[in-house]
């Protein structure tokens, strides 16, 4: 039996993938259990591993400004000590990633291989921790790079939008910010679809499909909560400054999957449907 290893089992996609992989030889250890950024520790914990899923990272975006150094230290060093841990081990590594690698100019789908261009610090230290996984691992490794998370075990912005709802009785939302909500339990099932399929090496774009501003997004989780969705209020990102730019343009394409046989995540009005129906969005 295939034995996975999930770092940063405890946050809201390692949750998810813990589930989507039950019945499976899973070792889950949070960032109580290991230090991503001790080698020494990866490496022993790596050993007799087949498959590592990475989902431990600094993601407090604003954060990473004046931190740079302690998230560079999670999101690239501890990138690259696990790609090095899992080449020791022959195993096969998952590193989740971001659409901060990007910076938000384009105005179509970024495709998997366009040239990464990070912006932030917390988009500089994602962006090296990919290319420390293809230098030390990357014949075995896949960079699914991801966005807009949200689900049952975190906070995340569709669960803001209904606890303003409750004490507000508008709430003002940016319309001038395009990416694809995604729900952690489809990213989950995709990522173990992705292992399990055989599929070559490299990286793949984890989103849901379609597109949406965060107010479209906003106005959705209203309607799904069975409230009125003309009280959110477009407004831009001039209205909320904060330390760290955001990328105004996230779409992702999603080429690869297709080159692999595979299906890309379904559209993400469907995915806040079943989100909702499954008590992930309340």
């Amino acid at each position: 039996m295939t034995r996975f290893l999930i770092t940063g089992a405890n946050g809201m996609l390692g949750r998810d993938l813990q589930a989507a992989l039950v019945g499976q030889n899973v070792t889950a250890l949070g960032r109580i259990d290991l230090d991503v950024t001790d080698l020494s520790a990866v490496t022993d914990a790596v050993a007799g591993h087949d498959v590592v899923i990475n989902c431990a990272a600094y993601t407090k975006v604003d954060d990473a400004e004046s931190n740079e150094d302690t998230a560079y230290l999670v999101n690239g060093v501890g990138a690259r000590n696990l790609a090095v841990a899992a080449s020791a081990a022959s195993a096969r590594l998952v590193q989740v990633s971001t659409d901060y690698v990007f910076d938000g100019t384009a105005t179509t789908p970024y495709p998997e291989d366009t040239p990464r261009h990070p912006i932030s610090a917390y988009g500089r230290t994602k962006a090296a921790g990919e290319e420390f996984v293809l230098a030390e691992n990357g014949a075995r490794s896949f960079i699914v790079r991801t966005a807009w998370l949200y689900g049952r075990h975190g906070p995340n912005f569709a669960r803001t939008m209904l606890r303003l709802a409750a004490n507000h009785d508008t709430v003002s939302v940016v319309n001038d910010q395009l990416g694809q909500p995604t729900w952690t339990v489809d990213l989950a099932a995709q990522i173990v679809l992705l292992l399990h399929a055989d599929a070559p090496a490299g990286i793949y774009h984890g989103t849901n499909s379609g597109v949406a501003s965060k107010f479209d997004m906003a106005q959705a989780v209203f309607t799904s909560a069975g409230l009125d969705a003309e009280r959110v209020l477009p407004t831009d990102s001039s209205a909320f400054v904060l330390p760290a730019p955001r990328p105004a343009y996230s779409v992702l394409g999603h080429e690869s999957w297709a080159s692999a046989g595979l299906v890309p995540m379904r559209d993400w009005r469907a995915a806040l449907s079943g989100a909702h129906s499954a008590g992930a969005v309340s």
